[in-house]
């Protein structure tokens, strides 16, 4: 079977990443595609995957993001017709499922936050299969056409089949200059930015501020983009790591005392791995992340002191691993 994979954004590699390597084990013969925008082809390669790059993000404009996700599609339409394609699967692409139903490829479109209007109004029309993870209700996604056959839905994290065969490796902290630092924070800002500085999320910027003046602590920012991680780097706050590349997100997690973030995908494998860590999100939660909460596993960050900065207890949760074949079925085979 031939396969078509498609990264519009970084949190997708890992995700995506085991889930082609589950795909060609069994011998299908899987093509990558991937839109150069933060760090998602860096990632790309950072999990070994060979992509073709194709599109760029179109900024912070409607008309521009608009005017990209076209350009992109075009160019798409162009690169996919040659390759007579069996089944296309991405995971919040837009411009996949679009492109792959003008050219009558079965495609199955991936996402695990159902609050997504625009995007889940288009691709799961377009695509003939929703795959999402059980803790969804499927009342919540009716008005976007994903009822019957077409929504697939899969027990547990997305990130514990991700995670399945991942070890956190502490050698990203040498690689950072961090090696014997504890208690090691690690934050990701949300993806907007103001200027002057200042983060369109002010109770980010409050944990920030508070970790690097608490004299002990060392933080590693993972910024979204080239631009976000340049802000990032001129405040020059005392004890803050700002990556300038791509770097194991996983591990870093994995061996980190506390995690901090406006995201989604870090949140969820913080909880995979262990490590306590609290949300800034500032939309509305997702049923996945409600379930977490309930659980105790994830924490609504509601004021920057509330976050406990000190070394991890030492006690763990056992690890639930799923296997990221099951999911590579459920999402390409009829």
């Amino acid at each position: 079977m031939r396969v078509w994979v498609d990264l519009t954004n970084a949190p997708h590699v890992p995700v995506l990443a085991p889930v082609v390597r589950a795909l060609r084990a069994r011998g299908d013969d899987v093509h990558v595609t991937a839109r150069d925008f933060a760090q998602t082809v860096e990632l790309a390669r950072l999990h070994d995957l060979e992509v073709t790059v194709i599109g760029r993000h179109g900024g912070a404009s409607r008309g521009g993001k608009a005017r990209a996700a076209v350009a992109r599609a075009v160019r798409l339409e162009r690169w996919a017709r040659r390759r007579r394609l069996d089944v296309a699967l991405a995971h919040g692409s837009t411009d996949q499922p679009l492109v792959a139903r003008l050219l009558g490829v079965r495609a199955t479109t991936m996402f695990d936050y159902e609050y997504a209007v625009l995007q889940h109004t288009l691709n799961c029309r377009a695509a003939r299969r929703v795959l999402v993870p059980d803790a969804i209700p499927p009342e919540r996604l009716r008005r976007y056409g994903a009822t019957g056959a077409r929504l697939v839905r899969y027990p547990g994290l997305k990130e514990e089949y991700a995670l399945a065969d991942v070890e956190p490796d502490r050698a990203v902290l040498g690689g950072l200059g961090l090696a014997d630092a504890s208690p090691l924070a690690v934050l990701r800002p949300p993806p907007e930015l103001a200027l002057y500085h200042r983060f369109g999320n002010p109770l980010f910027e409050a944990v920030l501020r508070r970790l690097s003046g608490h004299g002990v602590a060392r933080t590693v920012v993972l910024p979204r983009t080239a631009e976000q991680g340049d802000r990032l780097r001129a405040l020059r706050l005392p004890r803050v790591t700002v990556p300038e590349r791509a770097v194991d997100g996983q591990s870093l997690v994995g061996v980190a005392d506390l995690v901090v973030s406006a995201g989604g995908t870090m949140n969820r494998e913080a909880v995979v791995l262990g490590t306590p860590v609290w949300t800034t999100f500032g939309g509305r939660l997702g049923a996945v992340d409600e379930a977490l909460v309930r659980q105790g596993r994830l924490r609504v960050l509601r004021d920057a002191t509330d976050v406990a900065i000190r070394p991890r207890d030492g006690s763990t949760r056992a690890r639930v691993r799923r296997d990221p074949a099951v999911l590579a079925a459920l999402a390409v085979d009829p």
